[in-house]
């Protein structure tokens, strides 16, 4: 009986070139059946492992990115506190000292602004513009918030002390109504 291959060749729909190449393929997969049951699984292991490690390396450049965005968008929010509420000092004539980076800075306010400033309602913060640290001042509440994002921003802000008063003072009991005319 001949094969299929040898009707083939009779018929005369393949050529003798093409008999040959169809019979080495077909030896190639018997031999890779026999003993490639252990590279396809090394192999695939391989893939496995070299596709997990791909996918940790994606999810922590993904992670670096989402921490680079999170830091933008976070010192954008601050640049927008500051920009918004800050405090114009025009026409500051009184010499403001405070430490920043353990170095003694000056900036010039109004009286009433360096009043506010002892008390502790109005803040000193920086944002750096161009390299260089710029000075502003903001109320209180709003330096509180930046303070939230980025505790390097707020260089100054005096806490409001209640006024305490003495054991000793025999009038200790006695409060003053807000409403009292004198």
């Amino acid at each position: 009986m001949a094969s299929l291959q040898d009707q083939l060749l009779k018929a005369g729909l393949i050529n003798k070139n093409k008999a040959n190449k169809a019979k080495k393929e077909k030896q190639k997969q018997a031999k890779a059946g026999r003993g490639g049951a252990k590279t396809t699984d090394e192999t695939g292991l391989a893939a496995q492992q070299e596709q997990a490690r791909k996918v940790e390396r994606d999810r922590e450049l993904n992670r670096q990115k989402q921490a680079r965005s999170n830091q933008k968008a976070m010192m954008a929010q601050i640049k927008q506190l500051i920009d918004l509420n800050r405090v114009d000092r025009e026409g500051g004539d009184v010499n403001y000292s405070f430490v920043h980076n353990d170095k003694v800075k000056k900036i010039f306010v109004t009286p009433l602004l360096q009043n506010q400033l002892g008390t502790g309602r109005l803040a000193i913060v920086t944002f750096p513009r161009n390299g260089d640290d710029s000075y502003e001042l903001v109320p209180a509440v709003i330096a509180e918030k930046i303070a939230q994002r980025d505790q390097n921003s707020v260089v100054q802000l005096n806490q409001v002390s209640e006024t305490e008063i003495d054991e000793d003072d025999p009038y200790a009991d006695y409060q003053i109504p807000d409403d009292l005319m004198w």
